[in-house]
């Protein structure tokens, strides 16, 4: 071989390098840029989810002038609360109403694969737990007297998750610890289980069931009209929430058993819907029977103390309550005696359940539109928090007054008064006035 055959061999394969070079480079730029596609797309996706999550649109209304302004949820929340008092101020004011004092309550919660829908943010199911969370402390702080246990449906199987008793901490340490959803639901398992319980529970008491139901469908293993029968006959008031869909067979349960039957449009209105059955329900005439109950009044006992508890049949040192009749030891209050049957109560339990017999009157709005100078005649500072009605422009702030002493409250004072207290301040202050 000649030597510039030799030197042009040499550029061909430089030139072959160099194309094959090019070629990787080409190749790499083109996975790079798929990838920052990727990364990108990713990313808009990840966006999206958030903004949807979010749903930062639900904040915003449109006012007069077609502007978009954020919604005043301070007074969304007052307007709400207005609507559900004066709701029950006209029930009660249309006949004598007989309220259940002493409940006894199953909360059935769908678990079903249903459950695990994202229309509710994160899950339904994550939504319906916070709001249990809040409903069972709602529920106790609203019936000292009342007892409450919890069902779960899934794989077609009810499950008794929690006994029923007296302490919501118990019930939310049992319920947050087996939040798992799984196969469909079933109606009629769960009220077979709930009427096995129920059935037991003393005249007195006030028989409740309130599901909280995700499914568009039951999967039951015989005729649930017959079950649905030994409920009404067992006087057993059954009451559905349902995240999804109206369907027939749980609007014929309520009906029949004289429940409410309701469909949560959104996070907030389920919310709504499900602490409307915190406060003690009307009696249905059939079931409320009047009955002389004997209760006991038992001690706390003292510390150090070694005792058997005979509710979970263990020994412990210390606390606990003692039954003034046959002297065993019991745990919590309210509850009923293991041994002799008797019911114990505190006397604060008794005390707390005496507002929902004689509840306060609802104050009467004063209109925000008069002006300050012709409000000055009237009250300049609610009567309970001193707080000022005095606004920066010509405008008194939104306030109520109590129709029997005249005083006037803000509005925050009102919820307060009407939700918590149970007492008007300015009337207890009036003398005479007795608690």
């Amino acid at each position: 071989m000649s030597s510039s055959a030799a030197v042009q061999r040499r550029f061909d394969l430089a030139a072959m390098g160099d194309a094959a070079t090019r070629r990787q480079r080409r190749v790499g730029n083109e996975d790079d840029d798929d990838d920052d596609e990727e990364e990108d797309d990713q990313g808009s996706e990840a966006w999206g989810r958030a903004y949807a999550d979010e749903r930062s649109w639900e904040d915003l209304q449109e006012d007069e002038s077609g502007l978009l302004r954020p919604i005043d949820t301070k007074a969304l929340a007052y307007a709400q609360y207005r609507r559900r008092l004066l709701q029950k101020c006209a029930a009660s004011a249309t006949s004598s109403i007989q309220k259940g004092l002493i409940r006894y309550l199953y909360l059935i919660i769908d678990l079903s694969r249903a459950a695990s829908v994202t229309d509710y943010r994160p899950s339904r199911m994550v939504a319906v737990a916070k709001c249990a969370e809040i409903f069972i402390r709602e529920f106790f702080d609203q019936n000292p007297l009342s007892h409450m246990g919890i069902v779960t449906i899934k794989d077609g199987v009810a499950h008794q998750l929690t006994e029923i008793g007296g302490s919501p901490e118990s019930q939310i340490r049992a319920l947050m610890g087996k939040l798992e959803c799984s196969g469909d639901a079933s109606l009629q398992n769960a009220l077979e289980l709930v009427h096995g319980y129920l059935s037991h529970i003393p005249s007195y008491g006030h028989r409740e069931v309130l599901f909280l139901y995700s499914a568009l469908n039951t999967c039951d293993p015989g005729d649930i009209m017959e079950t649905i029968q030994k409920c009404k006959k067992a006087k057993i008031r059954c009451s559905l929430i349902g995240l999804s869909a109206e369907f027939f067979i749980c609007k014929h349960l309520c009906e029949e058993t004289g429940g409410s039957y309701t469909v949560a449009l959104d996070e907030s209105h389920f919310k709504e819907l499900f602490l409307e059955h915190a406060p003690p329900l009307p009696a249905i005439a059939e079931y409320a029977t009047a009955n002389l109950i004997k209760m006991g009044f038992p001690q706390r006992g003292a510390e150090g103390v070694i005792a058997i508890c005979s509710c979970h049949k263990d020994v412990k040192i210390g606390g606990g309550y003692t039954c003034p009749r046959c002297k065993a030891r019991v745990c919590e209050l309210p509850s009923e005696c293991r041994i002799c049957g008797l019911t114990l109560v505190s006397s604060p339990h008794l005390a707390r359940s005496y507002h929902h017999l004689f509840p306060v009157t609802p104050f009467n709005e004063v209109s925000s539109a008069v002006p300050f100078k012709v409000s000055q005649k009237f009250a300049q500072t609610c009567y309970s928090c001193q707080q000022s009605f005095v606004s920066h422009g010509s405008k008194s702030t939104p306030h109520v007054s109590c129709p029997k002493c005249n005083q006037a409250f803000c509005l925050d004072c009102d919820i307060y008064i009407h939700e918590s207290l149970h007492n008007c301040p300015g009337c207890e202050s009036r003398p005479g006035s007795t608690t």
